[in-house]
């Protein structure tokens, strides 16, 4: 089963509907983490409104949980119910809008996408989730000057299961955008792809990298086939997939870079409840 389909619709309802019942969450787990590492860097920065980039943004959903404070179980609710499956794709954006405009923000934030898909980001843009969108594929070309001008500037660089499938090219490629300044960053990369390679690449452009102890569930395989090919990977990386993987879910880990001049103020590792 192939879900390539679900990040390239007009709008989020085939991606919610296809996800919940592989019982996608991954962005909810995330949230704590990712919203006191906006804390941590506005605080210690002196930004009053940090810009994010999420790389592999799709529909915008880590923007919306953050900005709006909104939830998965929220938006599978608003998008994968049956009573909105008929609803035209203009109203969807009406309702998604006066969710933006209703709920005062918990952080103040500004949000830019990264994604090769252009529908997807074309709505989370028109939907007010985010507040620029780059349609780009990194690994394959150099931004270009105006990606280059909107990349710029960023605070945080966040992801929650490109990396992997995106590779230290994307991420070296954001860095060297930002000219002398170095974001902050926080990727949630699944088990089966060994992060070594991105961290030697940011360690040469100055980071330092800690991987958070606890393990985060992603979804349920998608297919006997595709939990096979996992398992595959796994072992050849040397990862031990007993408990985890072999149970029939996809399973991610978080890693933290900072600059090396940057001592976090706190343990990445303490529970984020």
């Amino acid at each position: 089963m192939s879900l390539d389909h679900i990040y390239d619709q007009p709008d989020p309802r085939t991606y919610f509907r296809v996800l919940r019942p592989l019982d996608y969450g991954v962005p909810q787990q995330a949230k704590p983490y990712f919203a006191k590492i906006i804390t941590e860097y506005r605080e210690s920065r002196h930004v009053a409104v940090p810009k994010v980039l999420d790389i592999g943004c799709s529909y915008g959903i880590n923007a919306a949980l953050l900005k709006y404070d909104a939830t998965m179980d929220e938006l599978y609710a608003r998008y994968g119910d049956e009573e909105h499956m008929g609803e035209s794709r203009e109203a969807l954006l009406a309702r998604d809008r006066e969710l933006a405009r209703s709920r005062q923000p918990p952080q103040a934030i500004r949000f830019t996408g990264l994604d090769t898909s252009g529908s997807a980001l074309s709505y989370a843009r028109e939907a007010g989730f985010l507040d620029d969108a780059v349609h780009a594929d990194l690994e394959a070309h150099e931004p270009t000057p105006r990606q280059r001008a909107q990349l710029s500037g960023t605070d945080l660089v966040i992801s929650t299961g490109c990396v992997g499938y995106v590779t230290e090219r994307t991420l070296t490629r954001v860095v060297r955008a930002q000219g002398v300044h170095r974001p902050w960053m926080a990727h949630f990369v699944l088990r089966m792809f060994p992060f070594d390679p991105v961290e030697r690449a940011l360690a040469g452009l100055g980071y330092r990298t800690v991987r958070v102890d606890e393990v985060f569930r992603q979804r349920r395989f998608a297919s006997p086939q595709e939990q096979a090919l996992v398992l595959d990977s796994l072992s050849a990386a040397g990862v031990d997939p007993r408990g985890l993987e072999a149970e029939g879910w996809l399973y991610a880990q978080l890693y933290i870079s900072r600059p090396h001049d940057v001592t976090s103020t706190d343990d990445p590792n303490r529970d984020q409840s």
